[in-house]
């Protein structure tokens, strides 16, 4: 897989209190998605927030790694859900720090067994670029759940 990269955008207006910002994509997927501090911290209220992202993020990523493990086992999903709950917890010394991100796995893949799509999503996990930066810093629990 070549090198990727890519970028996005935050304007900010104002005082962190009572600021906003929006959030954009380079590519255009998205365009100004609002931000704020009472939204990150109380009510979203219709906003979006960096741990939301980042938790959108990181299901999108585990997605397309467990997606890819199944094709190669010759098994692949006839659909994949993904929940993803980032936190963000005080630290003592270090203030507010993202310490763990929670992944449900629910998947629907005909040929294999529950014990296989554990196994497979764990290695999946385990390449999952989102995972490991995030594990460099946090806790990353994958749970892995076969549908019938």
């Amino acid at each position: 897989m070549p090198r990727i990269e890519r970028s996005a955008r935050v304007t900010w207006e104002g005082n962190l209190a009572r600021g906003i910002g929006h959030v954009t994509a380079d590519t255009g997927a998205f365009a100004g998605l609002p931000i704020s501090l009472p939204s990150r911290i109380a009510d979203p209220d219709g906003k979006t927030s960096p741990e939301e992202l980042l938790a959108a993020a990181h299901a999108g990523c585990l997605a397309s790694s467990v997606a890819g493990e199944l094709s190669r086992e010759g098994t692949p999903p006839e659909v994949l859900s993904l929940t993803a709950r980032v936190i963000m917890d005080e630290v003592a010394g270090k203030g507010h720090q993202i310490v763990a991100s929670d992944v449900d796995v629910h998947g629907s893949v005909p040929g294999i067994d529950a014990e296989a799509f554990a196994r497979i999503v764990a290695v999946a996990d385990s390449g999952c670029p989102f995972s490991t930066l995030i594990r460099a810093s946090a806790t990353v629990t994958v749970r892995a759940h076969l549908d019938s």
